[in-house]
């Protein structure tokens, strides 16, 4: 995905889900997202990009490609980790009352997971562990990303207090906002 931000609003933005040719598709997806803008490179004030966890490839490619943005525009970047993007994309009806958990499928069993509380504030640092022994915080949960699941099977709750979405991606849109926060 990606996207331009002017304050806290959205100008353009795309996102296209694909299983391969992240490569070939980001610069153009950039350029389609600042055509979109009606702006220049010039008047950018940063580059954002996720910084991980994920996938060694999708990693290379996001940051190779802001590196050359912010190189090529003698700009800065803010890098957004991937678990942060994710629970900050859970919207706040949702989260309402609930600790937010982000977890990534490392592959072999093993997540990428993190806790936030109900206004995301981060419960723990962003760990790599096996799903069955995942760390969570009591209560009520929103489990979001691709190791959701794996999550929620290692958990002998009650399903009323759980809210399960394996189906949410990273969205550059959110990394813009929490960027330009920062």
């Amino acid at each position: 995905s990606a996207a331009l931000m002017d304050g806290e609003t959205v100008v353009a933005r795309r996102f296209v889900v694909m299983a391969r040719g992240h490569a070939e598709a980001l610069l153009p997806m950039v350029e389609t997202v600042v055509a979109e803008a009606g702006v220049a490179y010039k008047d950018l004030d940063l580059i954002a990009t996720t910084v991980g966890p994920g996938t060694f490839i999708g990693l290379r490619i996001g940051l190779a490609a802001a590196r050359g943005l912010c190189v090529a525009g003698d700009l800065p970047v803010v890098g957004v980790t991937t678990l942060e993007t994710l629970a900050h994309g859970v919207d706040h009806d949702i989260r309402h009352g609930h600790s937010v958990v982000a977890a990534l499928d490392a592959r072999r069993g093993k997540i990428y997971i993190q806790a936030f509380d109900e206004q995301l504030v981060p419960l723990a640092p962003p760990l790599a562990q096996p799903a069955e022994t995942a760390d969570l915080p009591a209560g009520p949960l929103v489990i979001v990303g691709s190791g959701a699941a794996l999550v929620r099977a290692g958990l002998d709750r009650d399903n009323g207090d759980i809210f399960v979405d394996e189906t949410q991606l990273p969205d550059a849109a959110v990394v813009a906002a929490l960027a330009g926060r920062r």
